[in-house]
């Protein structure tokens, strides 16, 4: 089984994606976020201004990917979104890596800024150990049950530490 150490990382800004990584993008999320769970409006007009995070698998599948929306798109801060796994993935540890990941590089783009965050209600464990602290009643999107949580600004001690996204 291929794990999170195995992919290779990249990050870009909307207007750097190729067709072949937009298109790679929109049918993972596609696969999760309207096969899976449901009809859902996908494009809401905030790729344009986010920087988009992807794993590919060594064959250049893309098996994970996040988005960070700009500060005051969708929130006062920045916002990470959008998160997916491919199916086949889950169970590996690579959501928390992508997670870790896109902390990491929110950090590096966006420093001493908190981030704000929409999670689905199920996750808020997953998301508190990240340092996001639910900062709304739970609330339904999609359908889905979800709850704001908000991750405090990182001092900049702790954004240079560890390896870069």
């Amino acid at each position: 089984m291929l794990q999170p150490a195995e992919l290779e990382w990249q990050h870009a800004r909307f207007e750097q994606l190729s067709l072949q990584q937009l298109y790679a993008l929109l049918q993972l999320r596609a696969q999760v976020f309207i096969l899976e769970q449901g009809p859902y409006q996908d494009l809401d007009g905030l790729d344009q201004h986010s920087v988009h995070l992807m794993g590919y698998a060594p064959d250049g599948r893309m098996l994970a990917y996040l988005r960070i929306v700009d500060a005051g798109h969708k929130y006062e801060e920045p916002s990470m979104g959008r998160v997916v796994c491919a199916l086949a993935t889950r169970g590996t540890g690579l959501g928390r890596e992508l997670v870790r990941r896109g902390v990491a590089l929110c950090d590096a783009l966006y420093p001493e800024q908190a981030n704000r965050i929409s999670a689905q209600a199920h996750l808020q464990a997953f998301y508190r150990g990240f340092g996001f602290e639910p900062c709304s009643e739970i609330y339904s999107e999609d359908n889905i049950p979800h709850i704001k949580m908000l991750r405090p600004a990182a001092s900049p001690t702790l954004a240079l530490q560890g390896d870069s996204p």
